[in-house]
């Protein structure tokens, strides 16, 4: 296959990036107990890569093995979570996604450890960022030093 990936992404800093090519159709999110830990979340939201053509493209996950059967990886950069990893294949944090909204999980697993507020989510009070007046003057100051949500050909950034 030529071209652009179908599917890129990486960590929140930049230090690893990732490529993936070939359709993904299995999204979940996985409401166990050891998958909020690992994420530091109600739940984790993860995109199985088996079958598509996976490639790290800038540096590499660390790796906690979670259990004796998985392993997790993360950026030993920033922590961002990325990898859950299991002898019947790899998923990648939705998350780390350059595009995460192409991505819409399809299956929930771990149920018994689903928190009960979960389907109340979307019924809470909500703005946009912007809408915070209270933060404004700290947004407005505010300066990311997050990596964008697309290739770039250096790292770490020449300038921060």
């Amino acid at each position: 296959m030529q071209g652009q990936p179908e599917h890129s992404g990486g960590c929140q800093c930049g230090a690893v990036r990732f490529e993936v090519r070939g359709e993904l159709k299995d999204s979940s999110i996985c409401h166990c107990r050891m998958c909020q830990k690992a994420f530091g979340a109600y739940y984790a939201p993860l995109v199985s890569v088996r079958g598509a053509q996976f490639s790290w493209t800038r540096g590499q996950p660390r790796h906690f093995q979670s259990s004796n059967l998985v392993r997790r990886g993360f950026c030993s950069e920033c922590g961002t979570p990325l990898t859950y990893e299991a002898p019947d294949g790899m998923a990648i944090a939705a998350g780390a996604f350059d595009q995460p909204a192409r991505l819409p999980p399809v299956r929930q697993y771990g149920m018994e450890a689903r928190l009960p507020f979960i389907d109340a989510l979307g019924g809470l009070p909500s703005s946009r960022t912007e809408q915070d007046v209270e933060a404004l003057e700290f947004l407005a100051r505010l300066v990311s030093h997050q990596h964008p949500d697309h290739d770039t050909p250096h790292w770490p950034p020449q300038s921060r």
